[in-house]
């Protein structure tokens, strides 16, 4: 167990977290993903519309859609997952140290003490779930649904962190654990914050704190698809629309590094000795088999340039990397 975000979560299970990596890419695992917020907003389309930076107007009830809360200087506040159900009710899901910021710019009540929430992931994902909870295997990605699982009502949506297919079920509290142990018994092996972590990196998904946060904005982050920009207000448009016109003076990249010796957060990235940026997550990647970094890097650094990541006072040796590391 380790703490994160104000909560103990489980770094690893028994077979550690290369085991859990490669089975979530291989066949299924199940994370306890119940740190993260759920803030319900009834008839929030207008509030959300007029505070984060996707359109709402691009989906419909039954559907998810990723989106950002933005400071006024453009700075990524938080990265959000909008559930819109299908009784007009959003379930606003922001990362786990994030949910009271979210209740003041939207709005809503935070109901996280409520539920817990399981994402299943991995290209097996359906088959198992089938076993035990037949309904919820037909949910596509990015759509939701509210089904019940032996009369407890739940929400699913298809959506996850991993890279690969799959759901994340938000259950009541109260049966959370018998869902868990359904879905260990149809065989689906749990997996903890670590492989969450290594998963995340290999499909090059941020991180908030490490490529999302104070002073880094969906621009630089390479997330500009989320911001839509004929949208008339919410909060940030102006200063992002002013650094788009200009050009952020920095970009998210990822690194491929010679060997298993990982790369690790906070580490310069050099070209011919000169730093042109800083490493924001590094690790090993267990599907590549060597080391792997995202990091902020000025515009000149493109893809397939030679870098080094200081370490510790050595140098590893990498190349920039188009991004996800591992497709799917």
């Amino acid at each position: 167990m380790t703490p994160f975000g104000g909560w103990e979560m489980p770094l690893n299970y028994r077979q550690g977290t290369i085991h859990e990596h490669l089975a979530c890419r291989r066949d299924v695992v199940m994370f306890d993903v119940s740190h993260l917020g759920t803030v319900r907003v009834p008839d929030g389309f207008d509030a959300l519309q007029r505070t984060l930076t996707n359109d709402l107007g691009r989906i419909g009830p039954g559907r998810a859609q990723y989106t950002h809360l933005l400071a006024d200087d453009g700075s990524v506040l938080d990265d959000i997952i909008v559930w819109w159900r299908s009784d007009g009710i959003f379930d606003v899901m922001p990362n786990a140290s994030n949910t009271d910021r979210v209740v003041n710019a939207v709005g809503g009540h935070d109901v996280t003490a409520d539920r817990a929430v399981i994402a299943v992931q991995g290209p097996g994902w359906a088959e198992r779930v089938k076993e035990c909870f037949p309904p919820a295997a037909s949910v596509a990605r990015f759509r939701v649904a509210e089904i019940e699982w032996r009369g407890v009502a739940c929400v699913v949506a298809g959506t996850g962190y991993t890279g690969e297919p799959g759901i994340e079920i938000a259950v009541p509290a109260e049966a959370a654990s018998d869902l868990w142990r359904a879905l260990l018994e149809s065989g689906i092996e749990p997996a903890g914050l670590g492989a969450r972590d290594t998963l995340r990196l290999e499909a090059g998904l941020p991180l908030h704190g490490h490529e999302l946060g104070p002073g880094i904005t969906s621009l630089q982050a390479g997330l500009g698809w989320v911001v839509a920009w004929d949208k008339p207000d919410f909060r940030g448009r102006e200063a992002v629309r002013a650094e788009r016109s200009v050009g952020p003076h920095r970009h998210l990249v990822g690194i491929a590094t010679e060997g298993r010796r990982p790369p690790r957060e906070g580490s310069a990235i050099l070209v011919d000795g000169s730093k042109v940026g800083e490493t924001t997550s590094g690790n090993f990647s267990p599907v590549l088999e060597h080391g792997i970094a995202l990091g902020f890097v000025t515009p000149e650094v493109v893809d397939h340039d030679r870098v080094s990541i200081e370490v510790r006072g050595s140098l590893l040796e990498g190349v920039v990397t188009p991004l996800p590391f591992v497709k799917r």
